[in-house]
């Protein structure tokens, strides 16, 4: 048994990991703002993670084996944890995103097209911190996600005092309401109801994961492996937004109807004309084993289905 602390933890993948931890008998303690109460067996403290003091009095002379780092978006909030956490914990596992390796949102080195893109392109122990910027502001912080990501994962690979792991996800899909993004959801009415879906001339792939494997994974990462530095988590087989359109299309019995739009243009989700699609290269050699995008999708697809048929009734 381990004593293991999640931040987050209250929703979707965050919340199949609390329940997976429980049941594996370690013992777990969930931080969050009160919205949504742990599961019966959960130790859980109400405090907001922003604030460094009422963090720090909250975790009072608790200790833990690893903390799982659900919701750290900014490099302000790394370093409120990296202090609150030091001397309490000697592994932390931060959840990560593929949109930092997006070439859109910062100046990259470049992996030949078609290659999946290796962790290394972002380098954590290199990059750039700047917590003086507005990472307050809603606005500026949805403007600059992946930045922000960047950062925190580079203040806790500095400054942790404690061995740090970040799994950088690619776009998660589950179905029905664990969908949450409504991603998959966008898809499914456009094409049920003959709507256009804007796509790029030329639509590069992308890497998906499912949201049970992604739990997987992050239960692998916190209790199987001692792996540090970050590890990317995409299920085999990329697609492109043609494809993905395709799966669902074969369960609608509706064709997609695409409208093209130009280079850098707003275009719908996973419509791609970047390349930047991910290696689990790292992840495999580590000892995690990944599914197929299409092994579940046509079931995840299903699910979104029924759920929206559920929700017109």
């Amino acid at each position: 048994m381990q004593r293991i602390c999640v931040i987050g933890g209250s929703r979707y993948f965050g919340k199949l990991l609390v329940q997976q931890l429980l049941t594996a008998g370690h013992h777990v303690t969930v931080i969050n703002r009160g919205s949504t109460p742990p599961p019966p067996g959960v130790e859980h403290l109400v405090v907001d993670r922003d604030d460094e003091t009422a963090l720090t009095t909250a975790l009072g002379s608790r200790t833990f084996d690893v903390v799982v780092d659900q919701v750290c978006y900014t490099p302000v909030q790394a370093a409120i944890a990296a202090r609150a956490f030091h001397g309490r914990t000697t592994r932390y596992v931060m959840t990560s995103t593929i949109e930092v390796y997006d070439p859109a949102t910062a100046a990259l080195s470049t992996v030949p097209h078609g290659t999946p893109v290796p962790e290394d392109v972002v380098d954590p122990a290199a990059w750039q911190v700047r917590t003086d910027l507005p990472w307050h502001d809603t606005a500026y912080l949805e403007a600059h996600y992946a930045e922000g990501k960047r950062q925190a994962e580079a203040v806790f690979t500095r400054d942790g005092g404690f061995a740090f792991a970040s799994v950088r996800s690619a776009h998660v899909l589950g179905g029905g309401v664990r969908e949450f993004t409504g991603r998959l959801a966008h898809y499914i009415e456009r094409i049920g109801q003959g709507t256009e879906i804007a796509v790029h001339a030329e639509v590069l792939p992308t890497v998906f994961i499912h949201y049970e494997e992604l739990a997987d994974l992050l239960l692998w990462a916190t209790t199987a492996t001692d792996f540090t530095g970050p590890v990317n988590a995409c299920s085999d087989e990329p697609l492109d937004v043609r494809a993905l359109s395709a799966v669902i299309a074969a369960q609608t019995g509706q064709e997609p109807v695409f409208r093209t739009v130009a280079a850098g243009a707003a275009a719908s989700p996973f419509s791609f004309d970047r390349h930047y699609a991910m290696s689990n290269r790292r992840a495999k050699e580590l000892g995690f084993s990944f599914s197929r995008t299409t092994d579940w999708l046509p079931a995840a697809v299903a699910e979104a289905l029924a759920a929206s048929a559920a929700r017109a009734t």
